[in-house]
């Protein structure tokens, strides 16, 4: 097993609809939001975590492969392959890694270390400065509430920290190719998945579209193999 070459692969994400992901911050202040959005403590501005994107297509690709009813809702390991041993099975923990140990230690040496790195995701440099020069902030405040399904009123209204539709971030991530082996089909499909569902909560609820725009390969365009993606059956 040997370690060939790390590509690189760059995109800018754009933000359609408002997107949160939540800092998990619990105290409350005059003035704020009940839910703020992750922020680069450094210069206050919105960031897209690496951990997020990784945690979300890894989940998308294992729904689309089929795999979540065997692991009764946890992430697919290596523990797992007895009851769905495929290629793309094997393929998905290439891609993001399992947890290792005990029994499986055998199949941990086979097929290697994690391949990919998801990198924090800034906003793009760019945007930012078009931004200010409009005095245009990069989050907004959503007010929600519920409704009282008798009496036809709003209840219980609160604010929830959103970054703006048209906001880019700087998309970059690593693949580790060992041995020569081809993973990038694997990793486009759950890019795909990613641009057809929603980026972090309230997905539901028309939040957090994204899609990535100039995606490129160690500098080349690979944009167009994004987009010729067939994720499901034509039909189906």
């Amino acid at each position: 097993m040997q370690l060939t070459r790390i590509k690189q692969l760059t995109a800018t994400l754009i933000v359609r609809t408002g997107l949160h992901i939540g800092a998990g911050d619990t105290e409350m202040r005059i003035g704020g939001t009940d839910n703020p959005v992750v922020k680069n403590p450094l210069d206050g501005q919105p960031y897209i975590p690496g951990s997020s994107l990784k945690g979300k297509i890894r989940s998308l690709l294992e729904w689309q492969l089929g795999l979540v009813s065997i692991t009764n809702g946890h992430p697919f390991s290596f523990q797992h392959l007895a009851r769905s041993d495929t290629p793309e099975a094997r393929n998905l923990l290439r891609l993001f890694g399992g947890a290792p140990g005990g029994e499986v230690e055998n199949l941990v040496k086979e097929i290697g270390p994690t391949r990919i790195a998801f990198w924090d995701c800034a906003l793009n440099t760019e945007w930012r400065r078009k931004a200010d020069s409009r005095n245009v902030l990069s989050t907004e405040a959503k007010s929600e509430n519920s409704i009282n399904r008798i009496a036809g009123v709003a209840e219980n209204p609160r604010f929830t920290e959103r970054v703006i539709a048209g906001a880019e971030f700087d998309f970059r991530l690593s693949l580790k190719v060992i041995d020569g082996e081809d993973l990038l089909p694997l990793l486009l499909r759950g890019l795909k998945l990613l641009e057809l569902d929603s980026l972090g909560g309230s997905g539901s609820r028309g939040y957090g579209k994204v899609a990535l725009a100039r995606l490129m390969l160690d500098g080349e365009s690979i944009q167009a193999d994004l987009d010729a993606v067939q994720v499901f059956p034509a039909g189906g």
